[in-house]
């Protein structure tokens, strides 16, 4: 009886994160990763939680507890970053982060003696690395997606960077930043206990806002000042790292700095590049066919593989070789770039620009509106409890192009939103 109690608690923690758009396949690997960061007791709990930020009022509820009773398990979870705090005003709000990018990630972006991390490496690796579920949906489903690549703004020349905008620059969103944290790059720290990481610096990953509160407040980051974090993003230029980010114009709320070989963002846009897992920059290495001298550097340097050698059909020099870019692959990162000294890689922009959705609502409304899950995402019982949420939610909503708004109408099947759609487009609003 305890083991059936014990498989449904569990069950029901998975059901409760496929409600958000970016979930997590049902496996016997996934409910091993489980077992691993939540008791049986915080699985069940966390199940009942919202998937959208509550107070301790709303856990005491669900939990069937006083507000008194829920507050020292909500720190609990938070200080095993299964569940992200925030204090407003001096209201604390907590969150339960999704799988990616969330508590996954958290669970090794510190040392830890409280769990094996040794042994949650390994069936991270097989989850994510070796299964191919949990990458398809994460980054495959709809063509909003979780992350996007920044350009190497380092490696643009001076036509080319006047023409950037301040969402386009990872500069931009460390100066932006209320707050800093650096943690433990969890890719790479994952491979390391398998025995394959690389040698890219481990202490890179950066958070910002109140996801990066947190984090720091519980231990798995530390907290950093922006001189520092800037002298960070060159630094990993300079290792031909891939700046990858949340794909948002306002208050991304990660920054990672990834190697082909460890970050999974990287190996799914090796593996599924047709499919567009990584939302790429607005830019393109373009190749000066006449200063090429096939050297190769810059496929060497590429961490998604878009760039090839190949013969430079060449009669007076039948060995020649010089380089081809795969369009669909490319990042537009510019990690190619400073690698090619005889200067034939510059880097130019996209003929379309793909502009990221506004805000971390705005990108979940749109990603749950993709992925059929919006009902999920309006109506759970334990997700508006305020009316606030449901406002900000609606609001991302009308902010959509009208085939999309209407697509939205059709999944939600509301007439509050029907008529809310209705009444902003009669009065010009959307």
């Amino acid at each position: 009886m305890a083991h059936a109690t014990a498989r449904s608690a569990y069950r029901d923690l998975v059901d409760r994160l496929n409600r958000f758009p970016q979930g997590a396949p049902p496996s016997d690997l996934l409910y091993r990763i489980l077992r691993i960061l939540f008791t049986e007791r915080e699985a069940g709990l966390v199940a009942r939680l919202p998937i959208r930020p509550f107070d301790a009022g709303t856990a005491a509820r669900a939990w069937g507890m006083t507000p008194e009773e829920a507050l020292p398990i909500l720190e609990a979870l938070a200080d095993k970053a299964l569940l992200v705090d925030a204090v407003r005003n001096g209201e604390t709000r907590w969150v339960l982060p999704p799988p990616m990018a969330g508590f996954f990630e958290f669970s090794m972006m510190r040392v830890r003696s409280d769990i094996d991390q040794k042994a949650l490496a390994e069936l991270f690796y097989q989850y994510l690395n070796v299964e191919e579920d949990f990458v398809r949906e994460l980054f495959t489903r709809g063509e909003t997606q979780l992350g996007r690549a920044f350009v190497n703004e380092e490696a643009l020349g001076e036509d080319e960077a006047l023409e950037v905008l301040d969402w386009e620059r990872a500069a931009e969103v460390v100066r932006e930043a209320p707050e800093i944290g650096i943690g433990v790059c969890y890719c790479r720290h994952k491979m390391q206990h398998l025995g394959r990481a690389c040698d890219a610096p481990m202490e890179i990953c950066m958070t910002f806002g109140s996801t990066a509160s947190s984090l720091v407040r519980h231990g798995f980051a530390r907290r950093a000042e922006k001189g520092e974090t800037l002298d960070l993003l060159h630094e990993a230029r300079a290792r031909g790292l891939v700046q990858f980010g949340e794909n948002v114009r306002k208050r991304p709320a990660f920054i990672c700095n990834c190697c082909g070989c460890c970050c999974e963002a990287l190996i799914a846009q090796r593996r599924f590049g047709f499919l567009k897992p990584v939302h790429t920059t607005g830019f393109l290495p373009e190749i000066d066919r006449a200063r090429c001298n096939g050297c190769g550097k810059c496929v060497t340097a590429c961490p998604v593989e878009a760039m090839a050698l190949v013969s430079a059909n060449d009669p007076k020099a039948p060995k020649k070789r010089t380089v081809r870019l795969v369009e669909d692959g490319c990042l537009g990162c510019g990690v190619c770039v400073p690698t090619c000294r005889p200067g034939a890689l510059r880097l130019v922009r996209r003929g379309r620009r793909t502009i990221p959705p506004l805000d971390t609502v705005h990108r979940s409304v749109v990603m749950a509106l993709e992925r059929g899950q919006l009902a999920d995402l309006v109506f759970d019982d334990r997700t508006l409890v305020r009316h606030r949420l449901l406002a900000s939610v609606l609001g991302a909503v009308l902010k959509l192009p009208p085939v999309k708004r209407a697509l939205a109408n059709e999944q939600v099947k509301s007439r509050y939103l029907g008529a809310l759609i209705a009444r902003a487009e009669a009065r010009g609003e959307v």
